[in-house]
């Protein structure tokens, strides 16, 4: 089952149970999806690749993210609440990301094995890490304050 049918299958539900949250978010994607598609110019017109959709939520997620950071200033804690349940609702369709702590064992073992030294070869160890794992599962900007952190 593609991605894209997930989402609309969970929006289905969502729409039968009342689910206003729910619901009102996963449009936002389906409509975001939709152009995407237009954007892209796809021939088959009603799905989009899931390396694509995937890469469509990281970015919703990212405005949502940027969102509360705006929120948290302004002191609009009934809009933060809404940005992050709809976070946590995109984020559900999202891999898995790795913690903190995985995060940090790849970025050493990556950092040892290209022999990196010092911060002028992070680009080295950021180009590794990107063709050796799975991008899905890393979070590079996570990624790169932690090289940054053992590179010093």
């Amino acid at each position: 089952m593609s991605l894209q049918t997930k989402i609309e299958a969970r929006l289905s539900e969502a729409l039968k149970s009342k689910d206003k949250e729910t619901y009102s978010t996963l449009r936002l994607v389906v409509a975001a999806i939709k152009d995407a598609i237009i954007a892209k110019k796809i021939k088959d017109k009603n799905t989009l690749p899931d390396a694509d959709l995937t890469s469509l939520l990281k970015k919703m997620v990212k405005q949502r993210n940027d969102s509360c950071e705006a929120y948290k200033k302004a002191g609009r804690d009934e809009l933060l609440a809404v940005e992050t349940k709809e976070i946590e609702i995109i984020s559900s369709f999202l891999p898995k990301q790795l913690n903190y702590e995985e995060t940090r064992k790849i970025c050493e073992d990556t950092i040892k094995s290209v022999g990196a030294s010092s911060i002028k070869d992070m680009g080295k160890v950021m180009g590794q890490l990107k063709k050796a794992s799975n991008s899905d599962s890393l979070d590079f900007s996570k990624v790169s304050n932690i090289i940054k952190e053992i590179l010093k």
